[in-house]
């Protein structure tokens, strides 16, 4: 019985994916910049909050619908509907994560400033990352 030896090969980044980075730009060359592990899944996740649905043509359910609270009362029912609204995007829209908590805040400097904190693990490699998101309240009149 002959005893092998395998050794594995230090992982790399590779399989969490490349992707245009955003915002756009490009570069000295003519071309288009990439980004590429981890900085390319906190990219996917701010293009996924940043795109209102209906947004894109060919994909009109893609992106949060948390736009439709940019005139509501700046209150935790409407904290809870965009963490609600920002969970669910985020776990129809980017398969390389578990979210694992989404806290929505207010900034007490800018009370029309909401502060959207993503904690998020990789599936792929177990790490946990987070992303804030500043997201603006316009509060209507009467509210």
């Amino acid at each position: 019985m002959a005893i092998t030896a395998t050794t594995t090969a230090k992982p790399t980044r590779a399989f969490l994916g490349t992707g245009w980075q955003f915002p756009i730009r490009v570069n000295a060359q003519g071309g288009l910049n990439y980004s590429s592990g981890e900085e390319n899944i906190a990219e996917s996740i701010w293009v996924i909050l940043a795109t209102a649905q209906g947004e894109r043509q060919m994909r009109p359910q893609f992106g949060c619908s948390m736009q439709e609270f940019v005139f509501a009362s700046n209150n935790p029912s409407t904290f809870g509907n965009v963490a609600h609204l920002v969970r669910k995007a985020l776990t129809e829209y980017e398969p390389r994560v578990d979210v694992r908590d989404v806290q929505v805040q207010i900034t007490p400097d800018e009370p029309n400033k909401v502060l959207i904190r993503v904690d998020y693990r990789i599936r792929s490699t177990n790490a946990y990352h987070n992303l804030v998101y500043p997201f603006f309240v316009q509060e209507g009149p009467g509210q």
